[in-house]
C-alpha cells in the first residue's frame, strides 16, 4: 500500500507504507542522518546538517526539502551518523607522524609569484 499524502512530491516518491513500524513511545526519536549537499556536478558533496527520519527513503526526502531548496543542487547524500566512522580526538597523534610535504601545495614553488603577477 502506498503512502498517501497532501504534499505531492511525497507521492510522487512512491514510497510504500510500512506496516511492520510501531508508532514512537514516549522518549523515543527518530534516527539521526547526515546529510551531505552537492551544488555542481564534479564538486565534491560539502556536509551541510542533520535530518531525523524514521526510514532512509523519507530523510532523503526531509533532506531535499531541508537542503535542496537554499540554493543550486546536483545531489544530495544521507547517511544514517550511526554509520559514519571517525577518528577520536586521542588518536590525533596519529596525523603527527606524516612529514611535512611542501612539494604538494603549488605555494611552495616559486612559479607561484609569476602565475600571480600575470594575474
Amino acid at each position: 500500500m502506498k503512502i498517501i499524502s497532501l504534499d505531492p512530491r511525497v507521492n510522487r516518491m512512491g514510497l510504500e507504507k510500512d506496516s511492520s513500524g510501531t508508532p514512537l513511545r514516549e522518549g523515543e526519536q527518530f534516527q539521526t542522518y547526515e546529510v551531505f549537499h552537492q551544488k555542481k556536478r564534479g564538486q565534491q558533496h560539502v556536509h551541510v546538517g542533520i535530518v531525523h527520519a524514521p526510514s532512509n527513503d523519507l530523510a532523503l526526502v526531509f533532506a531535499k526539502e531541508s537542503f535542496g531548496r537554499r540554493g543550486a543542487t546536483t545531489s544530495i547524500w544521507v547517511v544514517k551518523s550511526s554509520e559514519v566512522n571517525a577518528t577520536s580526538y586521542d588518536d590525533s597523534d596519529i596525523f603527527e607522524t606524516t612529514p611535512e610535504k611542501l612539494h604538494r601545495e603549488a605555494s611552495a614553488y616559486k612559479m607561484r609569484d609569476k602565475i600571480e603577477k600575470l594575474k
